[in-house]
Protein backbone atom coordinates (compact mmCIF):
# COMPACT_ATOMS: atom_id res chain seq x y z
CA UNK A 1 0.00 0.00 0.00
CA UNK A 2 0.99 3.66 -0.60
CA UNK A 3 -1.82 5.69 0.89
CA UNK A 4 -2.24 4.85 4.70
CA UNK A 5 -5.88 6.85 4.13
CA UNK A 6 -7.52 4.57 1.94
CA UNK A 7 -8.29 1.25 2.63
CA UNK A 8 -6.69 -1.56 1.01
CA UNK A 9 -9.33 -3.98 -1.83
CA UNK A 10 -8.47 -6.81 -3.21
CA UNK A 11 -9.77 -7.33 -6.93
CA UNK A 12 -11.32 -10.94 -8.12
CA UNK A 13 -9.49 -10.63 -12.20
CA UNK A 14 -10.82 -13.48 -14.58
CA UNK A 15 -9.35 -11.03 -17.42
CA UNK A 16 -12.07 -9.73 -19.14
CA UNK A 17 -14.08 -6.58 -19.32
CA UNK A 18 -15.83 -5.96 -16.57
CA UNK A 19 -13.23 -6.91 -13.72
CA UNK A 20 -10.86 -4.25 -15.88
CA UNK A 21 -13.48 -1.39 -15.87
CA UNK A 22 -14.05 -2.05 -11.88
CA UNK A 23 -10.25 -1.60 -11.81
CA UNK A 24 -10.92 1.68 -13.57
CA UNK A 25 -13.80 2.52 -11.46
CA UNK A 26 -11.96 1.58 -8.00
CA UNK A 27 -9.11 3.63 -9.23
CA UNK A 28 -10.84 6.57 -9.40
CA UNK A 29 -12.02 6.48 -5.86
CA UNK A 30 -10.38 8.42 -3.00
CA UNK A 31 -11.42 5.49 -0.45
CA UNK A 32 -9.91 2.50 -1.52
CA UNK A 33 -6.75 1.12 -2.88
CA UNK A 34 -6.78 -2.02 -5.09
CA UNK A 35 -3.09 -3.64 -3.98
CA UNK A 36 -3.90 -6.92 -5.53
CA UNK A 37 -5.62 -9.04 -8.17
CA UNK A 38 -7.32 -12.31 -7.02
CA UNK A 39 -7.69 -14.76 -10.29
CA UNK A 40 -8.86 -18.59 -10.28
CA UNK A 41 -6.45 -20.53 -11.93
CA UNK A 42 -6.88 -23.93 -13.58
CA UNK A 43 -3.72 -25.93 -12.77
CA UNK A 44 -4.37 -28.62 -15.64
CA UNK A 45 -5.01 -26.53 -18.53
CA UNK A 46 -3.14 -23.06 -17.10
CA UNK A 47 -5.46 -20.52 -17.32
CA UNK A 48 -7.89 -18.94 -16.05
CA UNK A 49 -11.00 -20.39 -15.08
CA UNK A 50 -13.98 -20.56 -17.21
CA UNK A 51 -12.38 -17.72 -19.16
CA UNK A 52 -9.77 -19.97 -20.62
CA UNK A 53 -7.15 -17.19 -20.99
CA UNK A 54 -3.78 -18.15 -21.07
CA UNK A 55 -1.27 -17.86 -17.83
CA UNK A 56 1.51 -15.83 -19.34
CA UNK A 57 -1.43 -13.33 -21.05
CA UNK A 58 -2.91 -12.83 -17.51
CA UNK A 59 0.57 -12.29 -16.18
CA UNK A 60 1.15 -9.71 -18.84
CA UNK A 61 -2.54 -8.13 -17.49
CA UNK A 62 -1.48 -7.48 -13.94
CA UNK A 63 1.89 -6.38 -15.15
CA UNK A 64 0.31 -3.93 -17.61
CA UNK A 65 -1.73 -2.99 -14.31
CA UNK A 66 0.81 -2.53 -12.24
CA UNK A 67 -0.63 -5.33 -9.89
CA UNK A 68 0.16 -8.66 -8.11
CA UNK A 69 -1.64 -11.55 -9.03
CA UNK A 70 -2.76 -13.88 -6.13
CA UNK A 71 -3.70 -17.14 -7.48
CA UNK A 72 -6.21 -19.59 -6.28
CA UNK A 73 -4.97 -22.48 -7.96
CA UNK A 74 -7.54 -25.57 -8.76
CA UNK A 75 -7.80 -28.92 -10.28
CA UNK A 76 -9.94 -30.06 -13.10
CA UNK A 77 -13.83 -30.53 -12.59
CA UNK A 78 -13.00 -29.23 -9.36
CA UNK A 79 -16.37 -29.40 -6.89
CA UNK A 80 -17.19 -26.76 -5.05
CA UNK A 81 -15.99 -27.88 -1.76
CA UNK A 82 -12.36 -27.54 -3.08
CA UNK A 83 -13.29 -24.26 -5.40
CA UNK A 84 -14.01 -22.89 -1.91
CA UNK A 85 -10.59 -23.82 -0.11
CA UNK A 86 -8.11 -22.72 -2.75
CA UNK A 87 -10.07 -19.41 -2.72
CA UNK A 88 -9.98 -19.55 0.91
CA UNK A 89 -6.14 -20.13 0.69
CA UNK A 90 -5.71 -17.51 -1.50
CA UNK A 91 -7.39 -15.05 0.36
CA UNK A 92 -4.95 -16.08 3.44
CA UNK A 93 -2.20 -15.28 1.55
CA UNK A 94 -3.54 -12.19 0.26
CA UNK A 95 -4.09 -11.32 4.12
CA UNK A 96 -0.52 -12.30 5.39
CA UNK A 97 0.61 -9.81 2.34
CA UNK A 98 -1.62 -7.03 3.78
CA UNK A 99 -2.75 -7.40 7.13
CA UNK A 100 -5.89 -5.15 7.07
CA UNK A 101 -6.89 -6.19 4.04
CA UNK A 102 -10.74 -7.64 4.52
CA UNK A 103 -13.02 -6.92 1.34
CA UNK A 104 -12.61 -7.97 -2.30
CA UNK A 105 -14.00 -6.28 -5.12
CA UNK A 106 -16.39 -7.89 -8.14
CA UNK A 107 -17.60 -6.99 -11.40
CA UNK A 108 -20.92 -8.15 -11.13
CA UNK A 109 -23.64 -6.19 -12.85
CA UNK A 110 -26.93 -7.74 -12.07
CA UNK A 111 -27.19 -11.12 -10.56
CA UNK A 112 -28.35 -10.94 -7.26
CA UNK A 113 -27.72 -13.81 -6.40
CA UNK A 114 -24.45 -14.70 -7.57
CA UNK A 115 -23.88 -11.91 -5.46
CA UNK A 116 -25.44 -13.14 -2.65
CA UNK A 117 -23.45 -16.13 -3.18
CA UNK A 118 -19.66 -14.01 -3.13
CA UNK A 119 -21.00 -12.56 -0.14
CA UNK A 120 -21.79 -15.40 1.85
CA UNK A 121 -18.84 -17.32 1.13
CA UNK A 122 -16.51 -14.31 1.92
CA UNK A 123 -17.90 -13.66 5.26
CA UNK A 124 -17.86 -17.45 6.31
CA UNK A 125 -14.16 -15.96 5.81
CA UNK A 126 -14.13 -12.91 7.63
CA UNK A 127 -14.06 -11.29 4.25
CA UNK A 128 -16.50 -8.58 2.82
CA UNK A 129 -17.35 -7.86 -0.78
CA UNK A 130 -17.84 -4.53 -3.08
CA UNK A 131 -19.57 -4.66 -6.35
CA UNK A 132 -18.95 -1.30 -7.62
CA UNK A 133 -20.86 -1.58 -11.18
CA UNK A 134 -23.18 -3.61 -9.72
CA UNK A 135 -27.18 -2.17 -10.95
CA UNK A 136 -25.14 -0.60 -13.98
CA UNK A 137 -27.49 -0.27 -16.97
CA UNK A 138 -25.45 -2.43 -18.92
CA UNK A 139 -26.14 -1.47 -22.63
CA UNK A 140 -24.74 1.82 -21.46
CA UNK A 141 -22.10 0.29 -19.38
CA UNK A 142 -20.88 -1.57 -22.34
CA UNK A 143 -20.53 1.42 -24.98
CA UNK A 144 -19.38 3.16 -21.83
CA UNK A 145 -16.40 0.76 -21.86
CA UNK A 146 -15.51 1.04 -25.29
CA UNK A 147 -15.98 4.99 -25.69
CA UNK A 148 -13.39 5.29 -22.59
CA UNK A 149 -10.78 3.13 -24.35
CA UNK A 150 -11.29 -0.46 -23.34
CA UNK A 151 -10.37 -2.94 -25.86
CA UNK A 152 -11.02 -6.49 -25.53
CA UNK A 153 -11.60 -9.77 -27.84
CA UNK A 154 -14.54 -12.31 -26.75
CA UNK A 155 -12.75 -15.30 -25.85
CA UNK A 156 -15.73 -17.72 -25.34
CA UNK A 157 -19.29 -17.81 -26.21
CA UNK A 158 -21.93 -20.47 -24.77
CA UNK A 159 -23.31 -21.32 -28.02
CA UNK A 160 -26.74 -22.60 -26.25
CA UNK A 161 -27.13 -18.46 -26.01
CA UNK A 162 -24.82 -16.94 -28.75
CA UNK A 163 -23.49 -18.18 -32.39
CA UNK A 164 -19.93 -19.18 -32.35
CA UNK A 165 -19.00 -17.22 -34.68
CA UNK A 166 -19.09 -14.47 -32.39
CA UNK A 167 -15.99 -15.74 -30.41
CA UNK A 168 -12.76 -13.95 -31.55
CA UNK A 169 -14.37 -10.84 -31.96
CA UNK A 170 -13.66 -7.72 -31.06
CA UNK A 171 -15.82 -5.97 -27.74
CA UNK A 172 -16.84 -3.06 -30.18
CA UNK A 173 -19.97 -0.84 -31.42
CA UNK A 174 -20.15 -3.15 -34.43
CA UNK A 175 -20.45 -6.24 -32.12
CA UNK A 176 -22.71 -4.30 -30.28
CA UNK A 177 -25.37 -3.67 -33.23
CA UNK A 178 -24.25 -7.35 -34.10
CA UNK A 179 -25.74 -9.15 -30.61
CA UNK A 180 -28.85 -10.52 -31.03
CA UNK A 181 -32.13 -8.72 -28.75
CA UNK A 182 -31.95 -12.20 -26.06
CA UNK A 183 -28.15 -11.69 -25.41
CA UNK A 184 -27.05 -9.11 -22.93
CA UNK A 185 -24.57 -6.21 -23.93
CA UNK A 186 -22.07 -7.34 -21.28
CA UNK A 187 -22.77 -11.07 -21.55
CA UNK A 188 -23.58 -10.95 -17.90
CA UNK A 189 -26.02 -14.09 -18.76
CA UNK A 190 -22.69 -16.24 -19.44
CA UNK A 191 -23.62 -15.08 -22.80
CA UNK A 192 -19.73 -14.52 -23.76
CA UNK A 193 -16.53 -14.18 -21.85
CA UNK A 194 -13.76 -11.76 -22.74
CA UNK A 195 -10.17 -10.99 -22.53
CA UNK A 196 -8.96 -7.31 -21.80
CA UNK A 197 -5.92 -6.53 -23.92
CA UNK A 198 -5.90 -2.37 -23.27
CA UNK A 199 -7.46 0.41 -21.42
CA UNK A 200 -7.27 3.60 -18.78
CA UNK A 201 -6.33 0.78 -16.27
CA UNK A 202 -3.21 -0.58 -18.07
CA UNK A 203 -0.18 1.38 -18.28
CA UNK A 204 0.48 -0.59 -21.92
CA UNK A 205 -1.33 -3.18 -23.94
CA UNK A 206 -1.27 -6.64 -23.84
CA UNK A 207 -0.63 -7.90 -27.67
CA UNK A 208 -2.24 -10.73 -28.33
CA UNK A 209 -3.10 -12.90 -31.54
CA UNK A 210 -6.14 -15.48 -32.04
CA UNK A 211 -5.20 -18.91 -32.45
CA UNK A 212 -7.19 -22.68 -32.47
CA UNK A 213 -10.86 -22.65 -31.87
CA UNK A 214 -12.29 -25.45 -29.35
CA UNK A 215 -15.85 -26.41 -28.41
CA UNK A 216 -15.58 -28.33 -25.05
CA UNK A 217 -18.40 -29.69 -22.98
CA UNK A 218 -20.14 -29.70 -26.35
CA UNK A 219 -21.41 -25.98 -25.47
CA UNK A 220 -18.69 -23.30 -24.84
CA UNK A 221 -16.77 -22.21 -27.64
CA UNK A 222 -13.63 -21.02 -26.89
CA UNK A 223 -10.76 -18.95 -29.11
CA UNK A 224 -7.69 -19.59 -27.35
CA UNK A 225 -5.20 -16.05 -27.65
CA UNK A 226 -1.59 -16.62 -27.54
CA UNK A 227 0.61 -13.49 -26.22
CA UNK A 228 2.99 -12.17 -29.00
CA UNK A 229 5.40 -9.27 -29.08
CA UNK A 230 3.82 -5.74 -29.80
CA UNK A 231 4.47 -4.17 -33.12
Amino acid sequence: MNDPDRRPILLSWSGGKDAAWTLHVLRGRDDVEVVGLLTTVNTGFDRVAMHGIRRDVLQAQAAAAGLPLIEARIEPQCDNARYEAAVADALERARARWPTLDTVAYGDLFLSDVRAWREAACAKLGWRIETPLFGTDTAALAHEMIAGGLRARLCCVDTQQLDADFCGRDFDDRLLADLPASCDPCGENGEFHTLVTAGPMFAQSVHVQAGEQVLRDGRFFYTDFERVDGP
